[in-house]
């Protein structure tokens, strides 16, 4: 069982700590100030904290195990081309994901962002490479943004067996894999169904927009993905998805986490739909699944079930590496953990800033 937790909000990075079975905020890091993503590296114990600082553009901060922050590179874009016919601006506006390369690649990171580019550092974060092969895909201009005026990179699932083959998803623009590192990528969202597309072009793969993507660790050719338009499943590392149509409550919503080792039981947190972004019924619940899709479990216990009207954002959900223990947090700023599989939970907190990011250290 994990021991330790990152938050990141609208107002800082906040840690939690497991004393006694109980779980508390222990320390607070760039309070007051927006993070939108947060990452331990288990191969060396760094932390990264992506900072959204406005005027002042995105930071991002480094941690080495038993050190201080300090600042490192951001991911840069190159200038435009002036004769470019992109309405993109080529200029970072979010750090969207962080993840670790493989661990027979120390130092490598990778980095989504907004608008749409995927970085690679190569250096624990001291620079930043943009993956031109992905920039530069065809028809790259007209991916479009899925909830901000820009198309961005929300996930990245590195192959455990190949640390060169990492499968991206992309809102709004599908699911994208590459195998050689990031010489060429191929697109990885056919069976997915766009409903607010026009009807010829609803099963069009870069149009999709994929909330979340998670792989199985032990079993990576098992991913799952919660769509704007529901919850598909892949057992073939994306080349055909499936469409689940058995969640309860609804199918709306932007969390998804996914067993470690058993790649038929994930965890979603359902919303009424995109006009209504709020538990059914306002009574927050976890669906779960243990059998691939075909039938699911609603999990209440420890749950607020009046007048709750979270929302769980992409990175709200995550389950540690004993496949047990999941931390769940909210826009409202509820944090809720679950050690039992999500039968149970805990509440953590119920007025912390609203939160972007949850991750187990």
């Amino acid at each position: 069982m994990p021991d330790r937790a990152f938050i990141a909000t609208r107002k800082g990075l906040f840690e939690l700590a497991a004393k006694g079975g109980e779980w508390a905020v222990v320390d607070k890091h760039f309070y007051g100030e927006p993070v939108s993503m947060v990452l331990n590296d288990a191969r060396d114990g760094a932390t990264y904290a992506a900072l959204n600082l406005g005027h002042f553009g995105c930071k991002l901060q480094r941690r080495d195990a038993g050190g201080e922050w300090q600042e490192v590179a951001v991911p840069v874009y190159p200038p435009k081309p002036e004769d470019s016919t992109d309405k993109t601006e080529w200029t970072l506006r979010q750090i969207w994901s962080l993840e670790t390369g493989g661990p027979d690649q120390p130092g490598v990171l990778w980095a989504g962002t907004l608008p749409g580019g995927l970085f690679r550092s190569n250096d624990r974060g001291d620079s930043w490479q943009l993956v031109d092969s992905l920039w530069n895909v065809e028809n790259r201009s007209q991916w479009f943004g899925g909830g901000y005026d820009y198309p961005g990179i929300h996930s990245i699932c590195v192959d455990p067996r190949n640390s060169n083959a990492v499968l991206v998803g992309v809102s709004c623009a599908g699911a994208w894999l590459t195998e050689d590192g990031g010489a060429t990528w191929s697109l990885r969202a056919k069976g997915m169904r766009a409903n607010y597309m026009p009807p010829d072009l609803a099963e069009q793969e870069d149009a999709q927009d994929p909330h979340r993507i998670v792989r199985c660790q032990d079993e990576p050719d098992v991913l799952w993905c919660q769509h704007h338009c529901g919850i598909w499943h892949s057992t073939d590392n994306g080349r055909n998805w499936a469409e689940v149509k058995t969640a309860p409550l609804s199918s709306f919503g932007f969390a998804v986490a996914v067993h470690p080792r058993d790649g038929n039981t994930a965890w979603f947190v359902p919303g009424v739909a995109d006009q209504q972004r709020v538990p059914v019924d306002a009574a927050l619940a976890v669906t779960r699944t243990n059998d691939g899709g075909a039938s699911f479990a609603v999990l209440r216990g420890g749950l607020p079930q009046e007048h709750c009207y979270d929302l769980v954002y992409r990175h709200g959900l995550v389950v540690a590496d004993d496949g047990k223990t999941l931390l769940m947090a909210s826009t409202t700023g509820g944090v809720w953990l679950s050690a039992n599989g999500g039968d149970y939970w805990q509440t953590i907190s119920l007025n912390l800033p609203p939160v972007y990011a949850v991750r187990f250290a």
